[in-house]
């Protein structure tokens, strides 16, 4: 299997020989996996294109590797454990064995529906086996996956499925999660009325059987598809650099980027990492409770943990359903081991006080994790303190839908830990801290801009349909970097403690948004003029969504504004992009050129009214006390 590290020698001699020898470095750990051709170079690379190959020439299916290779030695193992949302019903454990002929069978249920290599089928769908099964069968027979989070609005998953010109969405008839059942393939046909042509067909898993609307000549039910298919369905085989899937994730303009990953490098890196990071052993039960609708569900649910053989647990409900106790229930009744979940889950769960996990037995955990954003000093105590009870280190990850896998992390019991910082890079990783010119800042005790200098297997190869976006947004910043676009800090010793985001985007529980795209669902409202969305310190989230917005006629305004600003949030983007605090301003302050100063509204946001920096340049400076006034500030 995938090399794994088990001491700190063996930590430092790995990232000696990944920065002096890459290509062997990589080599090696891509030995492991099953090939139907080898690779005839490591490693092309030129980030000024940027054009990044590894493994070239190569031949493979990610599936195999994830499903067949395992079938000898582990086919009665679980693979997949779902635990449902409501914790009365049933629990669905799929073996290796198992898992492979559901993923054939629907294999050969998409090769029925037209869709062979090449295409792109969206999914909208709750956290459910068959999301798991239905990604896989996609990568099976060459098509590209598209998982769009199932809590995003019709017009978001419109535009996804338009920018992908998917062929084929796949979805539930509605959603469970917590006492909600969410009507999701409602949201399905609002989107495929906006426009969304490229669509042949719709495929409905029952998850509830509540009411839905049908039209015969695109519906059709997972559960009738699936009869009578043939259990087994050959692998195409890939190239090393086909596209395996697309990942949309926000940008600062406001439109969705298409993050495309490719299958050899993105599968070496997702199951080097998962093996390291979680330090797995064979036996373990493995949780993630992240979405697969982001890149932690696609990474850490189902590729990451299947290639490297592992029970991986699927969770369909929310952390707080029944009650606060149902994360740690759980980690009881699978007597989990490794376990990865989000700072806002976590803080809510504070929240709800010691009672709901004192009761708990979680002495089978030997390794908690954290990703999504950073973590905070009071979370990660708790968390230390109450989940880890002290023996299970804390691995706080850093890494983005673009890397593909984690790239900065403490290794457990291996590397140290330190409250709030992400620690040590991952052999392979070459991370650098640059100034606002592009030099490189040496030597510990520095803050600065986050940058790249090296490929990593599992990175962003192109935004779709649109390369000229991938460059201009990472590879055009510095020269021969890749610009993450976060701040950070080194310490004394070396650590890395990530800051927070530099452009225009806010991470609000973990989900990044642009401030674009807030903006301009906000301005469709038809008395607004114009608005500004920046983050704030939010206890809960992370960061929260404050709005400044200027308004044609105030007088005008209804007491449901805030209300009626949120909705159209809702139906534009999705509840998770909702502005937590909305102020009405006169104007925004703007540079001559008419930029936004968005550092100033951040400030102000968070409460601070001081030290807010030369605005004597500003277009309008005198606008700048009239906010603070109106935010209760002077």
């Amino acid at each position: 299997m995938t090399l794994q590290i088990s001491n700190l020698e063996e930590y430092k001699e790995a990232y000696r020989k990944s920065v002096e020898n890459p290509d062997m470095f990589w080599s090696e750990q891509a030995e492991t996996f099953s090939w139907r051709k080898k690779w005839d170079k490591v490693l092309e690379w030129d980030f000024k294109e940027p054009k990044v190959e590894w493994f070239k020439g190569a031949q493979l299916n990610i599936t195999e590797n994830c499903l067949d290779r395992h079938l000898k030695t582990k086919g009665d193992q679980t693979a997949i454990l779902w635990e449902p949302n409501d914790p009365n019903a049933e629990v669905t454990k799929l073996s290796f064995r198992q898992l492979h002929a559901e993923v054939c069978k629907f294999s050969n249920v998409l090769k029925a529906n037209g869709i062979g290599k090449g295409d792109r089928v969206c999914f909208y769908m709750p956290m459910v086996p068959e999301l798991a099964i239905g990604v896989l069968a996609c990568a099976r027979i060459g098509a590209i996956h598209s998982v769009v989070f199932a809590g995003f609005s019709a017009t978001a998953l419109a535009d996804r499925i338009k920018d992908a010109s998917c062929k084929m969405v796949i979805c539930s008839d509605y959603n469970h999660r917590g006492k909600k059942n969410i009507p999701v393939k409602q949201v399905v046909d609002e989107a495929i009325n906006q426009g969304c042509e490229s669509i042949e067909t719709v495929i409905v898993h029952k998850n509830t059987g509540g009411d839905i609307q049908w039209n015969e000549n695109l519906d059709k039910w997972w559960h009738l598809e699936m009869i009578g298919k043939d259990p087994v369905c050959e692998p195409e085989v890939m190239d090393a650099e086909d596209m395996l899937f697309i990942l949309y994730t926000s940008g600062s303009t406001g439109k969705p980027k298409g993050v495309v990953h490719t299958c050899a490098g993105y599968m070496v890196y997702t199951c080097y990492s998962f093996r390291n990071i979680f330090q797995y052993k064979d036996g373990d039960i493995y949780w993630c409770t992240a979405d697969i609708g982001w890149i932690t569900g696609h990474s850490y649910i189902i590729y990451g943990p299947l290639l490297a053989g592992a029970t991986t647990i699927m969770f369909e409900g929310v952390p707080t359903y029944p009650d606060a106790s149902r994360f740690w229930e759980i980690c009881q009744k699978h007597k989990v081991n490794q376990f990865y979940t989000a700072p806002t889950a976590i803080r809510a769960l504070m929240a709800h006080g010691d009672e709901h996990i004192d009761k708990y037995d979680l002495n089978d955990l030997k390794v908690i994790g954290s990703v999504g954003e950073p973590i905070n000093d009071e979370a990660w105590q708790w968390y230390n303190d109450k989940v880890g009870r002290g023996r299970a280190p804390i691995v706080d990850t850093w890494w983005q839908t673009e890397t593909g896998g984690i790239m900065i992390s403490p290794l457990p019991n291996i590397t140290d830990t330190k409250p709030c910082y992400a620690s040590y890079p991952l052999p392979g990783i070459q991370p650098v801290l640059l100034d606002s010119d592009g030099n490189e800042l040496r030597g510990n005790d520095v803050e600065g801009l986050l940058c790249i200098k090296y490929p990593w297997p599992s990175m962003i190869r192109t935004t779709y349909g649109d390369h000229n976006r991938c460059k201009q947004v990472y590879f055009s910043a510095f020269d021969n970097m890749y610009f993450t676009g976060d701040g950070c800090r080194r310490d004394e010793e070396g650590r890395i403690r990530i800051i927070g985001r530099v452009d225009d985007v806010i991470n609000v529980s973990g989900h990044r948004m642009g401030t674009a795209e807030v903006e301009n669902a906000i301005n469709e409202h038809e008395a607004v003029i114009e608005s500004a969305v920046v983050g704030y310190p939010h206890d809960i989230k992370g960061q929260g969504i404050f709005g400044y917005i200027i308004v044609q006629d105030q007088e005008e305004i209804s007491d449901d504004f805030a209300k009626e600003i949120n909705a159209i949030v809702t139906k534009v983007i999705g509840p998770i992009a909702k502005p937590d605090k909305i102020l009405i301003v006169p104007g925004l302050p703007k540079t001559r050129s008419g930029k936004i100063m968005r550092r100033i509204l951040r400030k102000i946001a968070s409460g601070d009214a001081s030290n807010l920096g030369d605005i004597s340049t500003l277009l309008n400076p005198e606008v700048v006390d009239k906010i603070k006034k109106l935010a209760g500030l002077i």
